[in-house]
């Protein structure tokens, strides 16, 4: 699912690429983009058969908040026919070392219908390709896979799926009446870009996902009042996680493009110094994180859930 996804810098092809080796099909929705966006040009150029495009026209007007987000993927999980649906947002991406072992969990699970998705770990990088952010604020784990059932339907903004009977297909957001999935692990990882662009398209991406979010009059305000101005700042990376693995293959030509580093910071303040602060800049949730990672060995405080466990 996507919009001006190529423009605002989503590996998008790259994501696709990852797990077109383990899936019967592909499908991808395709929002109306700008003229000069090329992502339908790129997935096209992919040339595997496997790939059905859907292209439709988003509405933030009916469905705000980043609701829309989350029709879009409905979209898509309604036009799949296969047991298990592989979810997979446009800055995520599937390492090829984990494929078997995905493949192998869903043959596994598929006879045990009280197991309705499978949790995936996640790996957030920030500013390039070497940080991570891994702080109270971001989630370690999240349902990627679901069962093809009509009653499991994305949620929110899509960072998960709840099931929904008798969906009304507007609320996304709705919290009476949605139940939390049963699910498993999977000993696999998705690696997440979304926080890996040159910063004046990061500003870009932002404003965009702003308007998703909070409609065009509340971001023309807060263009009005230079929010947007100056190039985003991703903060003092030194202090940050360093990866340590390698990444997905599919990533290599990306990731070549890498040539923003003088752009970060490695000293000085190590919050960002952007006037629309992140969640994690804010002293309350740097705190709550200096004490998860120092005096609690790594223990998430109050950690959501969106899922129920049952499989290990």
């Amino acid at each position: 699912m996507g919009k001006n996804a190529h423009k605002l810098y989503y590996p998008m092809r790259h994501s696709i690429e990852s797990i077109l080796p383990i899936v019967d099909e592909f499908v991808v929705v395709l929002g109306n983009s700008d003229e000069d966006d090329l992502t339908k040009q790129e997935v096209e150029a992919i040339g595997d058969s496997k790939i059905r495009i859907i292209e439709t026209v988003w509405d933030i007007e009916k469905y705000p908040r980043g609701m829309e987000h989350a029709h879009q993927t409905d979209l898509a999980r309604q036009e799949c026919t296969g047991d298990w649906l592989f979810y997979l947002q446009s800055d995520e991406v599937v390492h090829e070392k984990d494929l078997e072992t995905i493949r192998n969990r869903c043959r596994e699970l598929l006879e045990e219908p009280e197991v309705e998705g499978l949790l995936f770990k996640y790996l957030h990088f920030w500013g390039d390709y070497d940080h991570i952010q891994d702080s109270h604020c971001w989630y370690r784990n999240e349902i990627r896979i679901i069962r093809n059932d009509p009653e499991i339907h994305s949620w929110e903004s899509a960072q998960s799926f709840r099931r929904i009977p008798q969906f009304d297909g507007v609320n996304y957001r709705q919290q009476e009446g949605t139940y939390k999935l049963k699910v498993a692990r999977v000993n696999a990882e998705i690696y997440h870009y979304g926080w890996v662009r040159p910063p004046s398209v990061m500003q870009e991406k932002i404003k965009a996902f702003s308007i998703n979010h909070k409609g065009v009059k509340k971001v023309a305000e807060q263009v009005a009042l230079h929010r947007y101005d100056a190039i985003y700042d991703y903060g003092n990376l030194s202090g940050l996680t360093r990866f340590q693995g390698t990444h997905p293959a599919v990533m290599n030509p990306w990731i070549a493009k890498f040539n923003w580093r003088e752009q970060l910071r490695f000293k000085g303040p190590a919050r960002s110094l952007n006037p629309l602060k992140s969640k994690h800049d804010k002293p309350r949730y740097r705190l709550v994180s200096w004490i998860e990672k120092h005096l609690l060995g790594g223990r998430r405080l109050g950690e959501f859930k969106n899922y129920i466990l049952v499989r290990d």
